[in-house]
């Protein structure tokens, strides 16, 4: 009986010490809320890895978890080439990398945009029921979708392509010429409409906060970081993409 009364009053002090707590949250919440801040500001606090946002998380509700992948039902599918492992060495590229705004008028290879693609989201491994991809990611959860606006690629109508990642192929979303969207999108970047493809990173953010909470933010903007490094060291390692080909020929004039 005494060890009874004794479990009943840990019981009621564990359960008014996580009531004070989390009392001590909502007003710490809400006297930041009162607080002029920028939207960065706001972002880096509500996003930080603290122990009053671990707290929080517990009693904070979380998304359900959505399907891994998206699809399109009845969307033309074009198969890809199958991608390359071979080419210069990381820091061969790493030397020659540049971001310029110039663009090669020839039109680059279905292959090429292959191994891109591969390179931005590819199956690499298979573990614990779960495919592994190119990039990394926070927990293997993999928020991204990647289309990609075609604009002159050998052998491949101008549109709006999604990138099937099981499949390793392309979904036709819609067809036509998107360069002057696609630049008026990007403020008026011609270079987005110049170039002969242009890769669109979309984040399905509640893959990651499921698990994550709001601190998942954070690790969907760095895998888009992930994402455009290899997508940028793929041009050079093996693509042979037009930013690669002006550059060369830009540095020999």
């Amino acid at each position: 009986m005494d060890i009874l009364q004794k479990m009943g009053k840990f019981t009621v002090k564990t359960a008014l010490l996580i009531a004070l707590i989390f009392v001590g949250i909502l007003l710490a919440q809400q006297k930041e809320a009162e607080k002029e801040v920028s939207i960065g500001e706001r972002f880096h606090k509500e996003t930080s890895l603290t122990w009053r946002g671990v707290v929080g998380d517990m009693f904070r509700a979380k998304p359900k978890q959505p399907p891994q992948y998206k699809v399109y039902p009845g969307a033309n599918k074009i198969e890809l080439p199958k991608p390359e492992y071979k080419g210069m060495t990381v820091e061969e590229a790493i030397e020659k990398r540049r971001s310029i705004r110039n663009y090669s008028k020839k039109p680059i290879s279905k292959a090429q945009l292959s191994q891109l693609l591969f390179a931005a989201q590819g199956v690499t491994d298979k573990m614990y029921g779960k495919t592994l991809r190119t990039a990394p990611s926070a927990g293997a959860l993999y928020p991204f979708e990647i289309y990609v606006i075609v604009n002159n690629v050998q052998d491949l109508p101008q549109g709006i392509y999604h990138y099937s990642v099981l499949d390793h192929a392309l979904e036709l979303v819609k067809s036509g010429d998107f360069r002057g969207q696609i630049t008026d999108a990007g403020l008026g970047q011609k270079m987005l409409g110049d170039a002969g493809v242009t890769f669109v990173l979309s984040a399905i953010f509640d893959r990651v906060r499921y698990k994550y909470g709001e601190r998942g933010c954070r690790y969907v903007y760095m895998e888009a970081g992930h994402i455009s490094q290899n997508i940028s060291a793929g041009s050079f390692l093996r693509a042979g993409f037009c930013l690669r080909r002006c550059f060369f020929r830009r540095k020999s004039q």
